[in-house]
């Protein structure tokens, strides 16, 4: 890339001095806190079992970048907020994602160019897709020392948009638009599945053989581990039911409703009318009642939440196979799962798990899976070094605004690499915290020196 010298940019004048800008600060960054994904990712060892999962057809002798440097350096930059491969035409050269991708922060040691990131994407086909899905779950069942008791694990769809005439594109009714309908499962706020679909398809497609390679990872690793699945109406599939009933898999899952349910529930939505009529108070009744569509293999339990309020009747239903007072299992467990709403908005709006734009479905997967090792790499940091702090419960884009983006000169000599940080930054103490919590090592407190 030529170094140019443009004329400088001029703003209005500060009394009687004028105010000039240029772009010839030379070795800066906007990014310094990749130097904390640095530290979270040497904990993990999530690079290095990325790229064993991707074979790497390259001839050794002709190799510039190596793959676990790609990886690093897009998982990183997605992570900084960088969607587009084109960034990466300046970003190659950025101190801080050179750092982060194992490359001394020298002018010249210049990281991969968008085409060299571009041929990892479109490389990659199905049966490493499944594999780094499963480097997705081993890295759950290794941030958690201690064996879980018992999981819920939250299943969910989305519209991912499309970009162009690409493979795999369809329009979805639901969504009204042209889309992907890629599949998410979440335990809490981890991340455990993220998978790319058609939109042509059922919103549970493939949920029973994702749940059935996650529960033989997890029982593999935790066998006396309770498992229970949550999720809409869209899930509520009685082969899937059918699967969990027979390996002691619990279930909460919403239901449709239809009119042989609204019989089967009337007591509650009739008795929740009349308390309304007589009170001009919202009412909410809870009961449970049995029930078995024409297409189900048997009865189930379902729960019952009848409400009645000045727009009218209102009433829920879902599923379960747990035991438990229905109002507990309706407001305690199955209205949790919006949690992991959050966290698939987390995903697409900041860390761009919708950039998928390439031509090849199998591309756009992994793009998804990149965007779902940055999402990994953020909320380990979160795990591990965020709690107690005013961030402990933040969003990524707030984790990103306070502590990744941190203007810092960078200075090399032959002992030292030295960042520089802004000294205006003003979460100066809260830097330094996590710091602390992910070396272990001692700072010195805020404000001194």
């Amino acid at each position: 890339m030529t170094d140019c010298s443009p004329e400088p940019l001029h703003f209005a004048r500060a009394g009687s001095k004028a105010v000039v800008a240029d772009f010839n600060g030379g070795r800066l960054t906007t990014d310094s806190g990749a130097l904390l994904l640095r530290e979270v990712e040497a904990r993990l060892g999530l690079f290095r079992a990325l790229d064993a999962a991707i074979p790497d057809p390259r001839r050794p002798e002709l190799i510039e970048h190596d793959q676990e440097a790609l990886l690093a350096q897009r998982i990183v930059a997605i992570a900084c907020g960088y969607e587009d491969l084109n960034d990466h035409l300046t970003l190659r050269r950025d101190p801080a994602l050179q750092l982060a991708a194992g490359h001394l922060p020298e002018p010249d040691a210049t990281l991969a160019s968008p085409a060299t990131l571009c041929r990892l994407e479109n490389r990659i086909d199905r049966a490493t897709l499944v594999r780094i899905a499963g480097v997705l779950v081993d890295q759950f069942i290794a941030g958690h020392a201690r064996p879980s008791e018992a999981l819920v694990l939250d299943f969910d769809a989305t519209d991912g948009p499309i970009h162009g005439r690409q493979e795999g594109r369809f329009f979805h009714g639901y969504y009204d638009h042209h889309c992907f309908l890629p599949l998410y499962v979440f335990g809490g706020d981890e991340l455990l599945a993220a998978y790319l679909r058609p939109s042509n398809i059922d919103a549970a497609k493939h949920a029973r053989a994702v749940l059935k390679l996650l529960v033989g990872k997890l029982r593999a690793a935790w066998p006396d581990v309770k498992i229970t699945i949550r999720a809409d109406s869209g899930f509520c599939r009685w082969r899937l039911m059918r699967w969990c009933d027979a390996h002691g898999i619990g279930y909460v899952l919403g239901l449709a409703k239809n009119p042989a349910l609204l019989r089967a529930a009337r007591d509650e939505i009739e008795r929740a009318e009349r308390q309304f009529r007589r009170t001009g108070r919202p009412q909410r009744i809870f009961g449970a009642v049995s029930y078995a569509a024409s297409t189900w293999d048997r009865v189930r339990r379902v729960i019952v939440k009848a409400e009645h309020n000045a727009q009218g009747a209102n009433p829920r239903f879902v599923v379960v196979n747990v035991p438990g007072d229905p109002q507990e299992l309706y407001e305690d467990v199955y209205c949790q799962r919006g949690e992991a709403e959050n966290r698939i908005k987390e995903q697409q709006l900041d860390l761009f798990a919708d950039r998928t734009s390439c031509h090849r479905f199998l591309a756009n997967a992994f793009r998804l899976l990149l965007s779902s090792a940055a999402y990994l790499l953020v909320q380990a940091l979160r795990r591990m070094a965020l709690a107690g702090t005013e961030l402990a419960e933040a969003q990524v884009g707030t984790i990103r605004l306070r502590l990744l983006k941190v203007a810092a000169r960078v200075a090399v000599s032959a002992r030292r690499v030295v960042f520089h940080l802004a000294s205006s930054y003003p979460y100066r103490g809260l830097f330094e915290r996590v710091h602390e919590r992910l070396t272990g090592g001692a700072v010195r407190a805020a404000g001194s020196g």
